[in-house]
């Protein structure tokens, strides 16, 4: 029998819709055959979304450290333990303090060992500011705790993995960052990545182009032309394994990502826009590349829907699964 893996998560954002999502998606008793899961939250905030439901179907314990973490049962590592005023449905400061305090704490479990992987509840970027500066997302804050290892954003579901070269950075900057260095840096990332996590020896890995129509040969655009096609060259010198540059339209509207391992986008959008419309609500975000395996369901706070009943839980159900056989094929190599 596999050993059970220990599986720390953050709160998220306490106004929004993450604490629901992970009520019913441990109404699933099947996953505590998988997993030992602590929670990082306020008890009380914990217990003021459990009161939402007319049932809960499974136990949930107070510990006072991820050591006395148990078996089939929710654990919970309780913090800020004032009394507090939850607002569903709005940003405030106190839901900043305990994301980013929540965060904290399960990394610090992580690099003590005590917890195997970590899923992060969905977090509003600008409530997460108020209590830290320039904070732009996860992947960026994992990365800064980790030493800076070189990592990078994955999307994944069913049919496909895509990744970006840059993140969240404005359109306006995205030309410029484009550059040699740092497609070989992510070109080199997601092939170990495919190896070491998704167990593919020699894997087929897709780049999009970044102009229109792949720059036209040079008429939009000579990035295309002058830095991605001569990396892309570069790498296939031994062995062919990197394909491209495809136009995007194109690549997806004929379902070409469909005969690649993966696939590497050059902004945000470009690979955000396809994913998501793919996924079903079913995708995982993850920072591949660090020592944690360190994933989120696909989704925003959802401050709309905020204690209404209405969350749904597939992405987070996805995202723990996901988790579970990254960890494992790590620890099988």
């Amino acid at each position: 029998m596999k050993k059970k893996i220990f599986l720390g998560i953050t709160c998220g954002d306490i106004n929004g819709i993450g604490l629901e999502t992970v009520i019913k998606v441990f109404q699933n008793s099947k996953l505590f055959n998988f997993c030992i899961p602590i929670l990082y939250v306020p008890l009380q905030v914990f217990n003021f979304y459990v009161q939402q439901f007319q049932d809960v179907n499974f136990s949930f314990k107070l510990i006072n450290n991820s050591l006395e973490a148990a078996p089939n049962q929710l654990n919970i590592i309780s913090f800020l333990n004032t009394s507090l005023t939850l607002n569903p449905g709005l940003s405030t400061k106190i839901a900043s303090q305990i994301a980013v305090r929540s965060i904290n704490l399960v990394i610090n479990d992580f690099k003590k060992q005590h917890i195997d992987f970590i899923v992060t509840l969905p977090v509003n970027k600008k409530n997460i500011s108020i209590t830290l500066n320039n904070f732009v997302g996860h992947t960026e804050y994992f990365a800064e705790s980790f030493n800076n290892t070189p990592n990078i954003m994955l999307l994944c579901n069913d049919q496909f993995k895509i990744a970006t070269l840059t993140n969240h950075v404005p359109i306006s900057a995205v030309s410029s960052m484009v550059t040699k260095n740092l497609l070989k840096e992510k070109i080199q990332i997601l092939k170990k990545v495919c190896q070491r996590d998704f167990l593919i020896k020699i894997p087929k890995i897709a780049v999009l182009s970044l102009n229109p129509h792949s720059g036209d040969e040079g008429l939009i655009g000579k990035e295309d032309n002058e830095i991605i096609s001569p990396v892309i060259d570069e790498f296939n010198i031994s062995r062919k394994f990197v394909f491209g540059p495809f136009s995007a339209d194109a690549f997806f509207g004929t379902k070409n990502y469909t005969k690649y391992d993966i696939v590497l986008a050059m902004y945000h959008d470009q690979a955000l826009i396809p994913f998501k419309t793919l996924s079903f609500g079913t995708g995982v975000n993850y920072t591949a590349g660090l020592p944690v395996v360190r994933v989120s369901p696909d989704h925003g706070v959802a401050y709309d829907i905020a204690a209404k009943g209405l969350a749904d839980e597939s992405s987070l159900l996805s995202t723990i699964n996901f988790g579970i056989r990254v960890f494992q094929n790590r620890i099988s190599r």
